[in-house]
């Protein structure tokens, strides 16, 4: 009876474990719905995507992979502070996503879209000095899994960090859910990176009893 109910726990722990938050991502319509936030204008300002840049300290010439990039938000900050000496892989597990990011970054010239899956990244094995997840994390399915393949992605002392929020009442703002809506708070999500032989770096927030960074090292 132990065991089956250690099985039990572990399928509920990486396999289809954001089941409610990805709901809405199921269909073109509601992935189409999904883009009119993560397309708008403001996206950049909203995830705060300058001071993830400053928090991670990216430097020109640095590679960075930017895990579930949606619409592209995080691509306005990340491009410029590589620099052209730099490269951004920007992976997503949908096309139409990746497509939005294309058309909103087509002017750009050191991006690379990469079409990831529910269980990896498909990035070169060594190829960033840096990859981050910005509202995604609490989207994956098969986040063992997922870790795994970031991990492979790194190279040895590279950092990931996980942009996240966090998981208590009001934390998403107006006609959030995050009770329901985020599968695990930040100090969980740490022990499930650490797991995946990540080291814990540092952790600070983004917004103040809202959004969290919390950056490792390979």
């Amino acid at each position: 009876m132990k065991i089956l109910m250690l099985l039990l726990a572990t399928a509920t722990l990486y396999g289809q474990a954001a089941d409610k938050a990805n709901a809405r991502y199921r269909t073109a319509e509601g992935r189409e719905g999904m883009l009119t936030s993560l397309g708008a204008p403001d996206r950049p300002n909203r995830i705060h995507a300058e001071t993830i840049v400053k928090i991670l300290k990216i430097q020109p010439g640095q590679t960075v992979a930017d895990i579930g990039t949606g619409a592209g938000a995080l691509l306005s900050a990340l491009t410029p502070a590589v620099g052209p000496t730099g490269h951004v892989y920007a992976e997503d597990i949908f096309d139409d996503f990746l497509s939005a990011a294309k058309k909103r970054h087509a002017a750009a010239t050191n991006i690379k879209f990469v079409l990831g899956s529910e269980k990896d990244v498909k990035l070169p094995a060594g190829c960033c000095d840096v990859a981050v997840t910005v509202d995604a994390y609490h989207h994956y399915d098969y986040p063992a899994e997922m870790l795994a393949s970031i991990r492979k992605a790194l190279k040895p002392g590279g950092k990931f960090a996980v942009v996240d929020y966090y998981r208590r009442p009001g934390a998403m703002g107006p006609g959030g859910n995050p009770m329901e809506h985020i599968r695990i708070d930040k100090d969980a999500v740490i022990k499930e990176v650490q797991a995946q032989g990540f080291k814990l770096l540092e952790t600070t927030d983004t917004v103040e009893n809202s959004q969290y960074i919390a950056v490792f090292s390979r």
